[in-house]
């Protein structure tokens, strides 16, 4: 079974899978990529609320994990994803 047939099969919105399919696309071997939202707003020509929402998606179906990155004085800086 591809990676992507089990997305397919799922009751997940459209936003998701092709978020779902964009992140897949910029992971690395271990599957972890860390682009910004903006980013991903940009090159998939959806809403900032949309991407947001497509990456609650994913996390709440278990499809995807989400860790946030912080800089040495603390402030926040991207996300690290991680695909499932």
């Amino acid at each position: 079974m591809g990676y992507f047939e089990s997305i397919f099969a799922s009751e997940l919105p459209h936003r998701a899978v092709a978020v779902y399919m964009y992140l897949r696309g910029r992971a690395d071997k271990e599957r972890s990529c860390w682009p910004a939202i903006g980013t991903i707003v940009r090159e998939l020509k959806m809403s900032h609320s949309t991407v947001k929402r497509a990456l609650d998606d994913l996390v709440g179906a278990g499809y995807l994990k989400k860790e946030f990155r912080y800089r040495e004085n603390g402030s926040h800086t991207s996300n690290l994803y991680i695909i499932d």
